[in-house]
């Protein structure tokens, strides 16, 4: 008997790890003989998350230039589109900085959509590591992060794997913790997110939309993809390790704080992603460490940061500059969110 697909919302704060449990929830699906698709979320095009997730996901697509709730009806599009190949799960991945989306996501899901789709849970992840440095920064960002705790249906500590720091939430959320590098509560979870036994989307938050739009703004956002012809071949880990490198060390000296860089490096024989979500932080890799060397690189830039954007521009360009060999920015867009205005909300 058909029944239709499950839409999972998963939310975090940036760096949370949502594209790395996505990829591993895809890839445990497709072990049980189920297919999936996924939906990505940017303020702007070229992310680095699409083209994992269209790597490990049985279908893909993206809404860029906006936040979910302030595209809904592109989100409903891309769903509606997804849908006609009969996944059994479809992901929605939304913007890192976004909040609200009870309110202006699941509820008009409900509403207008419920037919469709089973509507399952919010999740939101959150990297432990991370809470006490968040929640002690900049006010609005913050205050931002707080209330995507309040209205998570479920919190999950993410890169369990890393051992157990006990931290304190603000909030009392039902909690999980799960590892995406190795798997580790991902079954467990996915099997409670589709169960039906959850409520979803029952909080509703008192938030001040100008404050969190003052928050969007505290960051930087700079999306970039670049085309490399090297002197001399190298593999992608000799490439992205150094130009991620010089791009942090030009950030710290500054002082503008890191809330998530991602490179992609595709070349004809592999692909390598780096990301990391702090100043001076060790990356988290994914793909082929031993990819051979190549000439020829496709690289695809993520950067979110306290500067101003054109601060953002000038650091990056200034990396690339050391790379030896042809470099081509194909595209390249740094700016400040605008304010989000939700195209619908209910309460």
């Amino acid at each position: 008997m058909w029944e239709p697909p499950l839409l999972l919302l998963v939310g975090g704060f940036l760096g949370a790890g949502k594209t790395s449990l996505l990829v591993r929830s895809a890839r445990i699906l497709a072990s049980r003989g189920l297919k999936t698709a996924m939906i990505t979320n940017d303020q702007a095009e070229d992310l680095v998350d699409t083209s994992v997730a269209s790597r490990n996901a049985d279908w893909t697509d993206e809404v860029a230039g906006g936040c979910f709730c302030c595209r809904f009806d592109e989100f409903a599009a891309a769903a509606e589109k997804l849908s006609r190949h009969e996944p059994d799960v479809i992901f929605a991945e939304p913007v890192g900085s976004c909040t609200d989306l009870a309110a202006t996501v699941l509820r008009p899901l409900r509403e207008l959509y419920s037919t469709e789709y089973r509507i399952g849970p919010l999740s939101v992840l959150v990297d432990p590591f991370r809470i006490e440095e968040i929640l002690n920064g900049p006010a609005d960002i913050a205050y931002l992060f707080q209330k995507q705790l309040e209205e998570a249906d479920l919190v999950c500590f993410t890169k369990s794997d890393l051992g157990d720091p006990e931290p304190t939430l603000p909030v009392e959320k039902p909690l999980r913790f799960l590892s995406a590098k190795t798997g580790a509560g991902v079954e467990a979870w996915l099997d409670e997110v589709s169960s039906g036994r959850i409520a979803v989307g029952n909080t509703s938050l008192e938030l001040d939309y100008k404050r969190y739009a003052r928050a969007e703004a505290a960051l930087g956002w700079l999306n970039a993809s670049i085309e490399l012809n090297l002197e001399n071949p190298m593999p992608p880990i000799a490439v992205i390790g150094p130009l991620m490198d010089e791009i942090d060390s030009g950030l710290s000296e500054r002082d503008a704080a890191i809330a998530h860089l991602k490179l992609l490096d595709e070349t004809p024989s592999g692909f390598l992603k780096a990301a990391i979500c702090r100043n001076g932080s060790e990356p988290e890799i994914e793909g082929d460490m031993l990819s051979p060397a190549s000439p020829r690189h496709c690289i695809t830039l993520n950067l979110r940061a306290q500067a101003d954007p054109e601060f953002l521009k000038i650091t990056v360009k200034s990396a690339l500059a050391r790379i030896p060999g042809q470099v081509a920015i194909s595209k390249l867009s740094a700016f400040r969110p605008s304010e989000p205005k939700p195209q619908y909300r209910y309460g």
